[in-house]
């Protein structure tokens, strides 16, 4: 699919973790990445991580990373950024919806009345704000009739984690490429769609819980893939001859590697939610109503 020198891509919610991860590792690929997030300076969350530095990163690894501040929940700022990168790009090949609203109350005790109401704007800066993302790009895709958007997810689609916040927008956000792959079938578009469930990710949060709690939270070490891991997993997903075949589905990012014979630092093979959780996810039927 990569038949260009520069593939551009965008990748929301970047100021670190998963988002700061794959961006520099498509920076690693040669592309040009716009970072997006709302920490321009230190001190804007109480994690480490502006959209600054991972765009710095992104140009370090051997790409041009660029920062953008945009907070999702504002459709008129989504809009400024897809504006900005086809004003100075002409083109999006590559968005990764991966913003989201993670609050440290998410794994506090408690059933979902119990914990606090904000934690609903998982649903919104999450599901909502990646489809409007979606919307918004996927107009010059279908023009250029090219293009891939890609939803960072986990297992908490198809079991319980963390409530029925968490739940709503993993689900949610795998229902979406299915549906939006439907849609760029029926225009005749080779532009695709797809959901990664990631495994549990090395970054400053979840390695701060495992610290705090370690009798709880001790187990998951073993399991961990870094944050880069999923860009590599997108990058050869991208450049897949098969890509259409996969365009709708939720994927496993530890089976795609191993399908493109990627393995994370060091060699390793992270492990399947199949063989850890032994859940997949859930099958769409192909009944189309219009």
């Amino acid at each position: 699919m990569n038949s260009q020198q520069n593939v551009v891509a965008i990748v929301t919610g970047a100021s670190r973790g998963a988002g700061r991860g794959i961006a520099v590792a498509l920076g690693a690929h040669g592309c040009t990445v716009y970072v997006t997030g709302r920490s321009e300076k230190t001190g804007d969350h109480a994690l480490p991580g502006t959209i600054y530095e991972t765009a710095e990163a992104v140009t370090a690894a051997g790409g041009k990373g660029i920062a953008v501040r945009c907070d999702h929940a504002d459709d008129e700022q989504a809009k400024a950024l897809i504006e900005q990168v086809l004003a100075e790009q002409g083109y999006i090949d590559i968005l990764v919806n991966n913003a989201a609203a993670v609050y440290d109350e998410l794994t506090m005790p408690g059933n979902f009345w119990e914990k606090p109401l904000k934690l609903a704007d998982m649903i919104d800066v999450g599901v909502r704000s990646s489809y409007v993302a979606s919307w918004l790009a996927a107009q010059s895709m279908v023009q250029r009739d090219k293009g891939l958007i890609v939803f960072t997810s986990a297992s908490g689609a198809v079991h319980y984690t963390y409530g029925a916040a968490y739940g709503a927008h993993k689900a949610g956000v795998d229902k979406m490429a299915f549906d939006m792959a439907v849609d760029f079938r029926h225009a005749n578009s080779q532009v695709a769609a797809v959901s990664i469930w990631m495994g549990a990710l090395a970054t400053d949060r979840l390695l701060a819980m495992i610290e705090a709690d370690p009798d709880k939270y001790g187990y998951i070490r073993a399991l961990l893939e870094t944050p880069g891991f999923t860009g590599h997993v997108i990058w050869s997903l991208f450049n897949d001859p098969s890509l259409q075949d996969k365009s709708g589905q939720t994927l496993i990012g530890a089976e795609l590697a191993r399908e493109y014979g990627i393995t994370d630092e060091g060699g390793r093979q992270p492990p399947s939610y199949r063989e850890t959780h032994k859940v997949s996810p859930h099958q769409n039927y192909p009944v189309v109503i219009r």
